[in-house]
């Protein structure tokens, strides 16, 4: 079998990560998580380092994968320009995996439960949630909740892991015994690898040229991503 190289970027959030996979199998990842760095600053060097570590050239990578979202409008986009650029210049293909979906599958590595709704903050009482099973199907579409007392009690007649930062608003918000919370779980270039494998194999690619970050909702101003 052919030497199958994918490269993986996770920009979405405050965490900024590159890993490389060979084959599906992960031999190389740079992170970080903060909020004094831009992803324009750390991406490339990332991607540089993880390259250098995994002893090969750029001319070998396969295909790129990328966070596709919800999650930071600037952070979104200067990941996906940035894969968008390394498929253009060396004519490999694109994949795009869902931030939410790969944090689920990632989270079902560590808790085993009946659901997992991975959460990213979306500012004031706003989150963006999806719920997955067990093996990573989804069970509830991506969407940006306004949390209250209610939310999710349709859920909650099975035991749900409630994770990533857009879960600490509601952790005081939401008692309930079929509820475990996990706020300091971020996404990671990882979790992107697990998936963008099985996408490869079936050829489960997006046109370079057109295609567009899952922002969710219009941009608003803020901080640098």
């Amino acid at each position: 079998m052919d030497n199958t190289y994918i490269l993986n970027v996770e920009t979405s959030t405050k965490a900024c990560s590159v890993s490389l996979n060979l084959n599906g199998d992960l031999i190389s990842c740079e992170d970080i998580v903060g909020s004094g760095f831009s992803h324009s600053e750390k991406l490339l060097p990332f991607i540089s380092q993880t390259i250098e570590k995994s002893e090969i050239k750029m001319s070998d990578l396969s295909a790129v994968a990328i966070s596709m979202g919800p999650g930071s409008f600037t952070g979104l986009r200067i990941g996906v320009s940035t894969a968008k650029g390394i498929c253009y210049a060396l004519g490999i293909p694109l994949i795009a995996v869902s931030t939410l979906q790969a944090m689920a599958f990632g989270m079902a590595k560590k808790i085993k439960s009946e659901l997992y709704c991975p959460m990213i903050d979306a500012r004031r009482m706003e989150v963006y949630s999806a719920f997955y099973d067990l093996e990573n199907n989804l069970v509830r579409k991506i969407q940006a909740d306004i949390v209250n007392e209610s939310s999710y009690l349709n859920f909650l007649n099975n035991d749900v892991v409630f994770f990533g930062d857009g879960s600490l608003k509601i952790q005081e918000i939401i008692k309930h015994k079929k509820a475990t919370f996990v706020s300091d779980f971020h996404p990671s270039a990882k979790f992107i690898g697990d998936l963008s494998y099985e996408k490869f194999r079936n050829s489960d690619f997006v046109d370079v040229a057109y295609f567009e970050p899952y922002y969710l909702k219009d941009f608003v101003g803020g901080k640098k991503a």
